[in-house]
């Protein structure tokens, strides 16, 4: 039986609701607390391992529990810009959803 390895990336509003729904259906995760991304915000990566013909009902969870939402944001100065018109405007941005990778793995141990 093949597994993979599940590494799911999701923004921190969603990582309660997607790890209650692991529990829910007897999917081990182990949470990460991660950032980055273009507005450095707090992020949960989950790594899962799961074998590869329940990867389908994975991606499906992680999806339906990840919400992509729009906020705005200030972006920051330039300070090499002269200052005059260095004031930063609110911009419209999407955040959220997921960013998953599934990965092939060679051998897969639980102790």
């Amino acid at each position: 039986m093949a597994t993979k390895l599940v590494i799911a990336i999701v923004q921190d509003k969603d990582a309660n609701h997607l790890s209650d729904q692991f529990i829910d259906q007897n999917i081990r995760a182990t949470k990460l607390s991660t950032t980055g991304g273009f507005l450095q915000s707090g992020n949960t990566t989950f790594l899962i391992g799961v074998e590869e013909e329940r990867v389908p009902m994975v991606l499906d969870t992680i999806k339906k529990a990840s919400h992509s939402r729009e906020e705005f944001m200030t972006p920051s100065v330039n300070m090499d810009v002269n200052m005059e018109g260095a004031t930063g405007y609110p911009i419209k941005v999407q955040i959220g959803g997921a960013t998953v990778f599934v990965l092939p793995v060679d051998q897969f141990e639980r102790f």
